[in-house]
């Protein structure tokens, strides 16, 4: 076979299969930080979106609307180049966490309101005349009801993060798109790496979408 798909570049890329599986590491890693970011923000805001605070509320829309309403591209750009101006120095792998997680903070954050919003209102209720606080009901009576409703749109805004994470290769983030292209580009072999680098995601995501699909099917939620 020639042209784009040649045998010799599939040789090519097994001989330097390490620069995909250290791109593959890196992008499991900086998708497990961004997750865990993702859900502590999306948590908070969507708690505070789900109070009676005006000030909280605005303060969630705040956050919320212009994450949502801005490129991923351009927020990982302003993270890389523009905070260097402001005297703070950020490695590319902080970068990564920093801006996947930031951006889909803003995503879950919906989900968890929207799973909030679907436990009846009188459990809240029923806890404040219990002398539960605002926080204290979230945490022990409202949000474990509210995570079976959350749970499978989460795990698809999961599956997003993870592809997500390929943006960073704009800023030499090190991660399998990064690889991938930084390789490809200096032999010309573009094909096998963008293959190889679709099948390793592929990996990655399938069994979360997978998964995501189940448990639309045994809640009713959709994702």
């Amino acid at each position: 076979m020639n042209g784009a798909f040649a045998d010799y570049k599939w040789a090519a890329l097994v001989s330097d299969w390490t620069v995909f599986g250290e791109g593959f590491a890196h992008t499991v890693l900086v998708s497990g930080l961004a997750l865990l970011l993702a859900l502590l923000l999306g948590g908070f805001f969507g708690v505070l979106s789900s109070g009676s605070s005006k000030l909280a509320k605005g303060l969630a829309r705040v956050y919320i609307e212009s994450i949502q309403n801005t490129p991923l591209v351009i927020q990982v750009f302003f993270l890389y180049h523009a905070l260097p101006h402001l005297g703070i120095m950020l490695p590319t792998f902080a970068v990564g966490v920093l801006g996947v997680g930031v951006y889909h903070g803003a995503y879950v954050s919906e989900v968890v309101r929207a799973g909030i919003q679907a436990v009846p209102r009188g459990q809240l209720e029923a806890a404040y005349s219990q002398g539960f606080s605002f926080w204290r009901a979230m945490r022990h009576i409202i949000l474990p009801q509210a995570k079976r409703m959350a749970f499978p749109p989460l795990t698809n805004q999961a599956v997003s993060l993870i592809k997500n994470t390929s943006v960073l290769a704009m800023v030499a983030g090190g991660e399998l798109m990064y690889q991938a292209d930084s390789w490809s580009s200096s032999n010309l072999y573009y094909g096998p790496a963008y293959v190889a680098t679709g099948i390793l995601y592929i990996a990655l995501c399938l069994p979360l979408a997978t998964y995501a699909r189940r448990l639309e099917e045994q809640t009713g939620v959709k994702g």
